[in-house]
């Protein structure tokens, strides 16, 4: 049978590249004692009160078709969250979406076409060639450095330009190395994409989750506003992951733009989780606070744990739920890396060259389980490293 392209673009940049975590999940099912550091769970639960508000507006028949746009009370919720740094943002300028990938998916659909070129920092977050590649695009990769603490440098992104390039996508706070763009690098990089009529597509679901400093958008500066779109959730800042509820903020005719797609995709997001969502924009709650503290704690830990080991290497993320451990000093990249730590310690980890290619010698560190669990990691890590330099020890008997 014939399928459409699209199959054949997206083949291999689905679930195959979490393919460690995925023989992970099931060997920990299986009863294995196995130490889970690959995704962006937290680990803890949202608040209860979220949870109620779903559950009484279900209850009350919130369950009927929403709209395009998004639920009122959501709508205006978000307008009044972003006000405070964005005087400029109304309804016109609002999108609601399940979750941020799907506001993604549907802001890639129209900003990109076929052949058209989207410049992204690499190491990257691993869905993003794939909403890149479903609008018929190709990813421009934008080396991250290391010893730039993987902030996107002005000079890169001016060299990887090209006449197809259409769209720069962000991640600040950055998924997987935890870098944060700081205001002036974002001026910089706005006045080349100015230069070349570029799109900024700005993903700032870690926003509340920032260690040290302060967070910037890019629709806070103003010669930028009108190419500026930028997508986040609840599902970090309200450790609310499987409930779904993200947006979309642009300009006003980019909103107007996009909205048929939205409506040709699904119409709006559940009335119910909407309302939970309003509940979660409006309410006072300190689920992120928490989650800056342990992250935060945690990163600092594996920091002076890993730091200590031959072989490894890792800085301070500013902020996120994730650290890079570079292992190249091991002898073995990211992929073999990691599958030997699950083989051999039972702990997972992240590939970093499922984010692209500019990782393969990193692996990402998930920071979302309690700090116990994860020194009885540094010391597996530790172990197998050490295990790894005996190997690599020539015998007698060898010589």
């Amino acid at each position: 049978m014939r399928y459409a392209a699209i199959t054949e673009r997206l083949r291999t940049l689905g679930g195959d590249k979490w393919a460690v975590h995925n023989a992970a999940r099931a060997r920990r099912d299986a009863g294995e004692d196995i130490i889970e550091l690959t995704i962006g769970e937290p680990d803890i639960s949202p608040a209860p009160e979220l949870i109620e508000r779903c559950v009484d507006s279900l209850r009350a028949g919130r369950t009927q078709y929403s709209n395009g746009r998004g639920e009122p009370g959501l709508v205006d919720a978000l307008v009044a969250a972003y006000r405070p740094r964005h005087p400029q943002i109304g309804a016109e300028n609002v999108l609601c979406f399940p979750g941020t990938q799907t506001a993604l998916f549907a802001v890639m659909l129209g900003l990109v076409g076929p052949g058209e070129g989207v410049l992204i920092g690499d190491p990257y977050y691993a869905t993003y060639e794939g909403v890149v590649s479903a609008a018929g695009g190709h990813v421009q990769a934008v080396p991250l450095h290391m010893d730039r603490d993987f902030v996107l440098q002005p000079a890169d992104l001016r060299a990887a330009i090209t006449p197809d390039s259409r769209v720069l996508l962000l991640n600040t706070p950055h998924n997987p190395t935890g870098a944060v763009i700081d205001r002036a690098t974002l001026e910089k990089l706005g006045r080349i994409c100015a230069e070349h009529d570029l799109w900024i597509v700005c993903d700032e679901v870690y926003a509340e989750l920032i260690f040290e400093g302060s967070f910037t958008s890019p629709l806070e500066i103003e010669s930028l506003r009108e190419r500026v779109v930028v997508v986040s959730s609840v599902s970090k800042s309200h450790a609310a992951t499987g409930f779904r509820s993200g947006w979309a903020i642009g300009p006003a005719e980019f909103c107007a733009a996009l909205l048929p797609i939205s409506e040709t995709m699904l119409f709006g997001n559940q009335p119910f989780i909407a309302d939970m969502t309003e509940a979660a924009l409006r309410g006072d709650f300190d689920t992120s606070a928490r989650m800056r503290e342990a992250f935060g704690r945690r990163a600092r830990m594996l920091c002076d744990r890993l730091n200590a080991v031959p072989g490894l290497s890792v800085q301070m993320p500013r902020g996120g739920m994730f650290l890079m451990l570079d292992v190249a000093g091991t002898g073995l990249n990211g992929e073999a890396f990691a599958w030997r730590l699950l083989d051999e310690q039972g702990v997972a980890v992240m590939p970093g060259s499922a984010f692209g290619g500019n990782g393969d010698g990193l692996v990402r560190v998930a920071l979302t389980v309690p700090d116990a669990e994860l020194e009885e990691a540094a010391r597996r890590v530790d172990a197998l490293c050490a295990d790894l330099s005996v190997r690599s020890v020539p015998s007698t008997a060898m010589r």
